[in-house]
């Protein structure tokens, strides 16, 4: 809906007395459903080693209102300073919610990240893998090493946040990894950001393990998946398995604050295309 027909809908509405309490309610619930959508850079991370600028640009186009950036080869900032890339936001009419870093065990590089990142205004700094392991003892040090870098990012006014893939979901000698860490990290200084392609990948109903740990995960990547002969990959929102219409408002009402679009490479597109038409469908999705 248009802001001028928003506008004269409202204004209508004012002037019955029998339906303008209710009506205006009913627009103003319409109006509270949809938010901004955000976009992982990783989707479009080989156009926008090329020229970022330009990619920034054309997904400001799309309808993309937030970014999580993450850390390449020229840096979780591509070539800019912070305060650089955090004009060219502002100027795009868009935010920097978030960033994934790496080396996050590397406690004195990462509060240097944390410090850049808390200096122009970003909420959360995440660990984006750590791999499989042989040993649950790994899994209880990155609980360890995630607390300590939460007590690091609240110093710089962030959250710290782990985003999973589908390994942390399966189990090692009848323990889930994915749950020692939700358990043995401290939640007022650790969040997790939940990849629903990844936890969809590993049998693992989004809902019911969020009901689990409740008001944990405050991110999500919202990536769709489609079967291949030979398991499964990624492909543009909306073309894939994951129902994202019912999925997404059940994910809101358990403590999700950020929706980001991710986009893996597939065979069929390239990723610019991919990434205005994920924006082109997430456009008709409220949560």
């Amino acid at each position: 809906m248009s802001n001028s027909r928003r506008s004269f809908l409202c204004g209508a509405a004012l002037t019955s007395v029998a339906l303008s309490m209710p009506f205006k309610n009913e627009l103003m619930a319409m109006a509270s459903k949809s938010k901004p959508f955000g976009i992982q850079l990783w989707s479009v991370k080989q156009a926008l080693a090329k020229d970022p600028l330009a990619v920034l640009k054309q997904i400001a186009a799309n309808g993309y209102k937030k970014i999580e950036s993450f850390e390449g080869p020229k840096g979780m900032f591509w070539g800019m300073k912070n305060t650089e890339f955090k004009k060219v936001m502002d100027d795009l009419g868009m935010n920097m919610v978030s960033t994934h870093c790496n080396d996050t065990g590397n406690f004195k590089t990462f509060e240097q990240k944390a410090a850049a990142a808390g200096e122009i205004g970003l909420k959360y700094i995440i660990c984006a893998f750590k791999g499989p392991q042989k040993s649950l003892d790994n899994f209880k040090q990155f609980a360890d090493e995630f607390n300590a870098c939460g007590e690091i990012a609240k110093k710089h006014g962030l959250r710290f946040a782990y985003h999973n893939h589908d390994y942390s979901f399966k189990a090692m000698d009848g323990i889930v990894p994915q749950d020692l860490m939700m358990k043995n990290t401290d939640s007022a200084i650790v969040d997790f950001e939940m990849d629903l392609y990844w936890t969809e990948a590993a049998g693992v109903d989004p809902v019911a393990y969020m009901d689990k740990f409740p008001n944990r995960f405050k991110l999500v990547h919202v990536k769709d998946m489609t079967k291949t002969a030979t398991g499964h990959e990624s492909c543009v929102i909306g073309k894939g398995s994951i129902d994202f219409k019912t999925l997404l408002p059940k994910l809101a009402k358990r403590g999700v604050e950020h929706m980001i679009v991710e986009q893996e490479a597939y065979t069929g597109t390239n990723e610019l295309d991919a990434a205005r038409d994920d924006a082109a469908y997430v456009k008709t999705l409220n949560w």
